[in-house]
């Protein structure tokens, strides 16, 4: 009895239930975050020194970690639907508020995404709601569960309704920014969701199945029925370039095809070891945010570019294990979600540095600059650590009370 009572004491110590795993891996991409992004900087073409506001991005995000943490997963899921209305509100205001230079909404490239706030400063509304929203779905499907506990058909129809409810109403206000990049994030977060909430495949099988057909028949249109879609579903034109850019992006150099052009050829230059730091010969624009990793490649050669994939790897296998040890219906949503997240950004980001994947301007996850981005992900890796830390609480508040 007394060396049960020993083994709760030492495990319930607050040193004992912090991820020291997960927190080293966010040091190791701290450090190579810093380092690639001002080696991104040597031809000298930003004023600003972005690697040390990276590292403030960095302290800044440690408390956003620390005060996540702080709470547990039930106050979190009390408080889901404030966040994902605040998140929408925020979406909102974007889309009304005046833009153009020196206005409240900023435009950029046609895109209005940006918000100038007193204070607070340049903030991109989506990125933040991201994790809101896996807020918002892990709540709605855990308490559908626990409201419905046979589950049937029927139901199953009923919670795919509210999941579309749920996810058309931020998705409508960010695909008339327009980011189409954000948009699938949002649907890679939801499917990721949806497979795991239990739904039967005979509604799953037709689903995925429509999604996939519709995906190609949304390609097929940007090829071959550009108009249709530009007057009747509200695409863009500059969205029909990225798409033959990325198909055939020799066929326009000196436009939508030049950063892929560019970033191909500096991963490629890079070959097995690359060029070492600020060795990078191969100028491309924004290297230091969507196309951070052309540089990773470029200086430190296929070895380089190949451990900072197992790098993610093993994040994300973290993140998978730990979801599956974990008994609460919520946390395990949100983990969930939040794996799907960091998992798309990172196959995304880096498919469209080697041509496998279309140009969407996603940054790749704690290491591309960005403020934004960066304390999006510290508040999901935030959940995370809040999850670890009060679950196993729990876990051995239970086995006392037995």
């Amino acid at each position: 009895m007394v060396e049960k009572v020993n083994a709760v004491k030492l495990t319930t110590r607050p040193a004992n239930r912090f991820d020291w795993t997960l927190a080293f891996i966010l040091l190791l991409f701290c450090i190579i975050s810093v380092t690639v992004i001002a080696s991104a900087q040597t031809s000298g073409q930003y004023g600003a020194n972005f690697s040390l506001l990276q590292v403030r991005w960095y302290v800044c995000g440690s408390f956003i970690v620390a005060m996540a943490m702080y709470f547990d997963p039930e106050q979190y899921k009390k408080i889901a639907w404030l966040l994902y209305g605040l998140g929408v509100c925020l979406l909102a205001f974007l889309m009304v508020a005046p833009g153009g230079e020196g206005q409240i909404a900023e435009v950029r490239m046609g895109a209005k995404r940006w918000l100038n706030l007193p204070v607070i400063g340049r903030i991109q509304p989506s990125e933040f709601i991201k994790t809101f929203f896996i807020l918002g779905m892990a709540r709605l499907v855990s308490a559908h569960h626990e409201k419905n506990e046979l589950q049937t058909l029927r139901s199953d129809f009923l919670l795919l309704g509210k999941i579309s409810v749920i996810l058309l109403l931020p998705l409508a206000f960010i695909v008339k920014q327009p980011d189409l990049g954000t948009s699938l994030v949002f649907i890679a977060i939801t499917a990721a969701i949806i497979l795991v909430a239990g739904i039967s495949w005979k509604i799953l099988l037709p689903l995925f199945s429509a999604g996939t057909v519709l995906g190609a028949g949304l390609l097929w249109m940007a090829l071959y029925a550009q108009e249709f879609m530009e007057e009747t579903l509200g695409f863009s034109r500059y969205q029909f370039k990225r798409v033959y850019s990325w198909l055939d992006p020799y066929s326009y150099p000196s436009d939508e095809g030049y950063n892929l052009i560019t970033a191909m050829t500096a991963i490629g230059s890079g070959e097995m070891t690359g060029k070492g730091f600020q060795g990078r010969i191969v100028y491309i624009p924004e290297n230091h945010t969507d196309f951070i990793f052309s540089v990773i490649g470029e200086e430190y050669g296929f070895l380089g570019a190949s451990l900072v994939i197992t790098l993610f790897f093993v994040l994300i296998y973290h993140l998978t294990k730990m979801a599956l040890g974990l008994k609460d219906l919520f946390s395990i949503y949100v983990c969930t979600g939040i794996t799907a997240m960091i998992a798309f950004h990172v196959v995304e980001n880096i498919g469209m540095n080697i041509q496998l994947l279309p140009i969407t301007g996603i940054p790749l996850p704690f290491i591309s600059y960005g403020g934004s981005s960066l304390f999006s992900n510290m508040l999901a890796i935030g959940l995370i650590f809040s999850i670890k830390f009060h679950h196993r609480t729990y876990m051995f508040d239970s086995d006392d009370d037995s």
